[in-house]
């Protein structure tokens, strides 16, 4: 059996040396007379003896017991620091050492979990330094405005020519960086800008969060080029516009070319009945021709918009003298603030669209909505709505699931949209049809 802890002992020793000065009080009080001289003698000896002996063995006791202690109370402030390689030993095989156990496991694990934070830090910092993104974390608290916290490496490259830039003025910074990159902060916002001239321009996009942190108001700004990716998706485009361009005026010159052939010919004969008709055809495809490309100019050359203050229903009935349409629910009572030409253009594309999905006439609706600073101008229909994959590209300019189409009606649309700070999305509805709904600032 494992012996029990030392302090059951000094428990003993304290009680041979409570006994003893209990026999001495009773020797000085007089109690001697009761008893023979002698006896008196052999205990005032005995105690004389004892005491000492007493006293040696409990310090004896005490001593490493309150070296642990001491240990102990050092190994936790250790710990507070942060400094977990400290660990205690304790030679007797008693209640102590289970302490001393649980006291060593409880730094061990400590120090595993430091070490994981440590290396989790440091792949942290590593991926964050070595990213291609410039980050800059701002201080934009009272005490210092625009104080630089924290910048990676692309951020030292791009803005400081490697040299580091924390505690440093972001003002200061900018003073020496290109103009456009202080318009773009001065903006505010998320968008792109482009620095340098001719084959040195460079096309970057600048996005900014700010958040506290403890307790302070901090901005993170970062930094993306975007030269390479642009320029690549640029060609890309090109490629795509020109094989939609190419594929429509294909379609549209060689029935003109046979049409012109087989009226040359007509007239050589001397066959003239069947010229009118042949012209009206080449007139046909002209005019679709003059359309589609029209359509393009007008995607390519979208001006700025004009706001101005627009009633909805003087807004909504010149829309429903262009196209059939139903109003679903109450129009709001305030005017609306946008460009009239361009949003009547980007709501005719989507109620045109609504009733070449299929949908009954009487099904394809209008909705307007404002609530929370935003307004919902919705478009729905009963059509056949969209799949995942159509859902995802519809946007995307030049994309069409329409043999005739260009991919330009809600590519268009969108560019409306954003030009005004809003945004489209598009969803199917329940029973079959689809919602695209323009969110735009109230």
């Amino acid at each position: 059996m494992r012996p029990s802890l030392r302090l059951s002992l000094i428990t003993r020793c304290s009680a041979l040396v409570g006994t003893l000065l209990v026999l001495g009080i009773l020797i000085a009080l007089g109690l001697d007379r009761l008893l023979p001289g002698r006896l008196v003698l052999v205990v005032a000896l005995s105690l004389a003896c004892v005491a000492p002996l007493a006293v040696i063995t409990l310090r004896a006791q005490i001593r490493p017991i309150l070296s642990l202690f001491r240990a102990l109370e050092g190994t936790v402030t250790s710990y507070k620091d942060g400094d977990f390689s400290f660990s205690l030993h304790w030679p007797q095989n008693d209640e102590l050492a289970d302490l001393v156990a649980a006291h060593n496991a409880l730094g061990n694990v400590l120090r595993e979990q430091r070490l994981a934070l440590v290396q989790r830090e440091l792949l942290l910092d590593t991926m964050v330094q070595n990213t291609p993104v410039a980050m800059l974390l701002v201080d934009d608290a009272a005490g210092s405005p625009g104080a630089i916290v924290y910048a990676n490496l692309s951020a030292r490259q791009m803005l400081g020519q490697g040299r580091k830039l924390e505690g440093q003025r972001l003002s200061e910074i900018l003073g020496q960086a290109s103009p456009a990159l202080v318009d773009a902060l001065a903006r505010g916002g998320d968008g792109l800008f482009s620095a340098g001239e001719g084959e040195e321009e460079e096309v970057y996009h600048l996005a900014r969060r700010s958040f506290s942190l403890n307790g302070r108001k901090h901005e993170l700004l970062l930094l993306r080029q975007l030269t390479h990716e642009l320029r690549r998706q640029e060609v890309q485009t090109w490629k795509k516009v020109i094989r939609v361009i190419s594929h429509e005026l294909n379609n549209s010159l060689a029935p003109l070319t046979s049409l012109a052939h087989s009226g040359a010919e007509l007239v050589r004969r001397g066959q003239t009945e069947r010229l009118p008709q042949i012209l009206e055809t080449i007139e046909e495809r002209t005019r679709h021709l003059e359309s589609f490309i029209l359509g393009y100019a007008r995607f390519a050359k979208l001006p700025s918009p004009r706001i101005e203050q627009c009633p909805w229903p003087a807004f909504v009935e010149r829309l429903a003298s262009q196209v059939a349409l139903t109003v679903a629910g109450a129009l709001p009572q305030e005017s609306a603030r946008f460009d009239p030409a361009q949003m009547e253009q980007a709501l005719l594309n989507l109620l045109k669209n609504a009733h070449e999905s299929g949908s009954p006439a009487g099904d394809v609706a209008l909705q307007v909505r404002q609530a929370h600073g935003t307004l919902r101008i919705e478009v729905m229909d009963r059509g056949q709505g969209m799949n995942d994959a159509v859902l995802t590209n519809a946007l995307v300019p030049f994309y069409s699931t329409k043999r005739s189409g260009t991919g330009l009606g809600l590519a268009l649309a969108r560019e409306i949209a954003e030009a005004h700070g809003g945004r489209i999305t598009l969803g199917n509805r329940d029973g079959g049809g689809l919602t695209v709904t323009m969110i735009l600032p109230a």
